[in-house]
């Protein structure tokens, strides 16, 4: 009889993916059902990046491109970092992958041996503990309260190294939280990091949804010894809204990206030749519409947030970026007679039909998240859904 592996035996699902799945299960039937589970924006890709992948085609680019990605390309996300950060990086020190996911995935694969641990701050992003897993690795959680605003202490991560610690990933903004780490807090992390001499693993994917007067940092902005231990993960897959175009990259050390570019020949190829020349476009074109998107999230934020204040039994920290809220509902719950917050967001989908997902996915089982990128008429319906089934089930 067939017997897979033992790496896939403990892996778990992705719940953001399979809340989605349901939720267009629901709709294929008829439902009316509202989805603020997907981490993707609701807009289509802009067309100046639409016509660029479609001139390459013309143009024959169909074919094979080396394994780290077109040089165009890298010398496109040079002069992002530069323009951005202020970060000089050469082209041996950048990695187009297939997508920011597989970036990670690729990087730890390459970084770790059995048993090496990574430290990952609860909340996190749902794919985070399994990828060190499938590598060999132990994740070692940190929770980080929302009496700190999701965000980890020094103290916190000094006290989490051991003798076997390889790196700490820093997600910010962050999925699920949309928190942002400002310049003091990261100089503070990255310490610890060069006392200790381990990795930082820079998680930037939503670098562009910042709102407030909040500024977005780089930990390798800080100095040349954080530069030197972190790796940048990036892409345009939220900035640009190409999430089915699978283009991410990693910034860092020469012979980590060496590494990396080498395995990725073996597993991938190469990224989809068509979709490099799109992100090529994504970063050396107008961006016009990154900001209108960005502008777009920050009214629907002030839009709802507030209302999802004044739900009974819901406490929720204004985010700082990305397009998600991850409200502590274990009240609510409670007091609407559910033995945990997954069964009330179960009931939320089957019920209100309203797909939100469950906190428990990133470590928080005490919260929900909802994504606000979708439109707002949509947003406001859900919320007077979530709040009409939170009143009608109340119990004093």
């Amino acid at each position: 009889m067939l017997k897979l592996a033992n790496r896939v035996q403990t892996l778990t699902p992705s719940t953001t993916l399979a809340i989605t799945a349901k939720a267009n299960e629901l709709k294929a039937q008829g439902v009316d059902v509202i989805g603020l589970g997907a981490g993707e924006p609701d807009y289509n890709t802009p067309q100046n990046i639409l016509d660029a992948a479609e001139r390459s085609m013309e143009e024959g680019k169909t074919k094979y491109t080396p394994a780290g990605g077109l040089p165009a390309l890298k010398q496109a996300i040079q002069d992002k970092l530069q323009r951005d950060q202020g970060l000089s990086y050469e082209k041996n020190e950048i990695l187009v992958g297939v997508g920011a996911k597989h970036v990670l995935y690729t990087l730890f694969q390459v970084l770790l041996n059995e048993d090496d641990e990574v430290i990952i701050p609860i909340p996190y992003w749902v794919s985070y503990p399994e990828q060190v897993k499938l590598a060999g690795g132990v994740p070692v959680y940190i929770e980080a309260t929302a009496g700190q605003s999701y965000k980890i202490t020094p103290q916190q991560l000094r006290e989490a190294i051991t003798d076997r610690t390889k790196a700490v990933i820093i997600n910010s903004p962050s999925n699920p939280t949309g928190m942002l780490y400002s310049k003091e807090e990261l100089e503070a992390l990255a310490e610890v990091c060069r006392e200790a001499d381990i990795l930082i693993v820079s998680d930037e994917i939503y670098e562009k949804l910042i709102y407030g007067d909040a500024t977005h940092i780089s930990v390798a902005e800080l100095s040349e010894d954080a530069k030197s231990r972190t790796v940048i993960i990036n892409g345009v897959s939220k900035s640009h809204s190409m999430t089915g175009w699978r283009i991410g990259y990693a910034a860092g050390d020469k012979e980590l990206i060496k590494a990396m570019t080498d395995l990725a020949s073996h597993s991938t190829s190469n990224p989809t030749t068509t979709s490099q020349y799109a992100a090529i476009e994504a970063y050396n074109g107008p961006q016009d519409a990154v900001e209108e998107m960005r502008q777009a999230f920050e009214s629907r934020l002030e839009a709802i947030f507030p209302k999802v204040q004044e739900i009974p039994g819901f406490t929720v920290l204004r985010p700082q970026g990305a397009f998600y809220l991850l409200p502590d509902v274990s009240e609510a719950a409670a007091k609407t007679g559910f033995s945990s917050v997954d069964d009330f967001a179960k009931a939320l989908l089957e019920e209100a039909n309203v797909a939100v997902i469950p906190g428990s996915g990133f470590g928080a089982h005490s919260t929900i998240r909802l994504s606000y990128a979708t439109s707002l008429e949509l947003l406001e319906q859900a919320v007077e859904r979530i709040s009409q089934f939170v009143h009608k089930h109340w119990k004093e």
